[in-house]
């Protein structure tokens, strides 16, 4: 999508009618609201593991949502170890080790509905160094930018592992072709790309944007402190 938008809002409302009207978009229906499901969805993750650092990943962290769903099953099969944020961060992180799920049970077990079987949370100083972070996106721009749902979340599960003291990683995204743009507005606490995967193609951000340092604790308010426990914990 060769287009330059001027607000985050207009580029995920373009792309989720893009989806839906090119029938592109998978369940849960409507794309609208949510990181959206595509057609393809496996088969560009089967496409993110076949370079580094995604290869030989042992510890992943991955979105919860419909697409990443098969990222998750990639990397369960592959021997991973993948963390998951809780939606909506109310539960903090759960951890699913492939060493105690039976691989007939790695399709459930990478299922948020069903996850909870074989997962289990983990405290955040239990969050170990990690290979590399899968996220999802509404809108994508071939520079690294990205928009997701608008509520922020991916951008401050980055920000929480760089306030625990945790190493930049590499970044990646999982998208269909048509959920890139030309350009999308920036925030200095947006979430950089380093590597975006379609069913067809990788692409490698020869000069990823700037990662946050840590949490912008201004732009929190006291309701988000009170739902997200984890805040709470971090900021004493």
């Amino acid at each position: 999508m060769d287009v330059r938008f001027d607000t985050k809002s207009a580029a995920r409302e373009a792309v989720w009618d893009a989806l839906e009207d090119e029938g592109i978009a998978r369940f849960p229906f409507p794309p609208h609201g949510r990181i959206p499901n595509f057609e393809g969805a496996p088969a560009a993750a089967e496409r993110l593991f076949e370079e580094p650092p995604f290869t030989g990943a042992r510890r992943l962290k991955v979105n919860p949502d419909a697409p990443q769903r098969h990222v998750r099953i990639e990397a369960l099969r592959r021997g991973c170890v993948v963390f998951v944020p809780t939606p909506r961060l109310r539960g903090g992180f759960k951890r699913l080790d492939p060493a105690s799920i039976p691989d007939d049970e790695i399709k459930p077990a990478a299922s948020l509905s069903k996850m909870d079987r074989w997962a289990e949370p983990v405290a955040l100083d239990d969050l170990p160094p990690l290979d590399a972070i899968v996220t999802g996106s509404v809108a994508v721009t071939s520079g690294g930018h990205r928009c997701g749902k608008g509520e922020g979340y991916s951008d401050l599960e980055y920000a929480i592992l760089r306030e625990l003291g945790h190493d930049p990683v590499p970044v990646a995204t999982t998208v269909h072709s048509r959920q890139r743009v030309a350009s999308v507005p920036t925030d200095p606490h947006d979430l950089p790309l380093a590597r975006i995967v379609t069913p067809e193609q990788t692409i490698d951000v020869a000069d990823p944007p700037a990662p946050p340092t840590g949490i912008d604790w201004t732009a929190l308010s006291a309701a988000d402190l009170e739902e997200m426990p984890v805040l709470r914990e971090l900021r004493g």
